[in-house]
């Protein structure tokens, strides 16, 4: 499977081409977001690793346009930056993970191990669901509310999808991991969190006040099927 690599850092872009090509992924590395994008409109790789900040474009500028150019791409963004708004800002605009600088070889290895077996799955079941008042349709990656029309990642329809198949029961943080991101997965301190708080900021009404994604406080996280 081929991958891209843009990081502007020349020893972090060749160690990770190293390190997936030992792998047996056949990577494209470069060092800009221009680059990066003109590269991606070559090849059209499944799986894309953005450094946040590079020059000419910035990791979030190109993951915009990748995800617009190709709806089920799996983007991991890696940054040295780890506040919640950078976390939240990089999901909104379409990465489907998050990793902060510096990190284990073994836990990237382990998110892109994930995003292939995501990206070589079969295309999810073609259906619309209900959840409230927004109506999601898992295989087009798209919800609506009204008019107004919701956009959203392969990680986010999985995650309502999750939500709506266990209506009713509150779903641990290892559940949810182990189901939507992989059993290898290697989840850093309030990642999940921080994740549903970039959902919600998309398909609420009101964030503050969810009726969608409700938390179930000690346990993890719950959807119900109910006024």
């Amino acid at each position: 499977m081929r991958v891209l690599i843009a990081e502007d850092d020349r020893n972090l872009r060749s160690g990770l081409a190293e390190l997936l090509s030992a792998e047996g992924y056949a990577c494209d590395a470069v060092a800009t977001g221009k680059d990066a994008f003109a590269v991606f409109m070559r090849h059209r790789h499944p799986i894309i690793i953005l450094d946040v900040v590079m020059p000419e474009e910035d990791g979030l500028t190109v993951c915009r346009r990748i995800r617009q150019a190709k709806p089920d791409a799996q983007i991991l963004m890696v940054s040295a930056r780890d506040e919640i708004h950078d976390r939240v800002l990089g999901m909104d605009v379409g990465a489907d993970d998050y990793l902060t600088k510096p990190f284990d070889p073994r836990e990237l290895l382990a998110r892109v191990r994930v995003m292939q077996r995501r990206s070589t799955a079969d295309t999810p079941r073609c259906q619309t669901i209900q959840m409230a008042d927004l109506e999601v349709n898992v295989a087009t990656l798209e919800a609506r509310r009204g008019d107004c029309l919701i956009s959203l990642t392969p990680k986010e329809a999985s995650l309502l999808d999750l939500f709506h198949q266990n209506a009713g029961r509150p779903l641990t943080r290892d559940e949810i991991f182990n189901a939507c991101w992989g059993v290898d997965y290697y989840p850093e301190s309030r990642a999940l969190d921080q994740y549903v708080s970039a959902l919600r900021q998309k398909i609420e009404k009101d964030p503050a006040a969810p009726r969608i994604i409700k938390t179930v406080r000690g346990i993890g996280y719950r959807f119900d099927d109910g006024p």
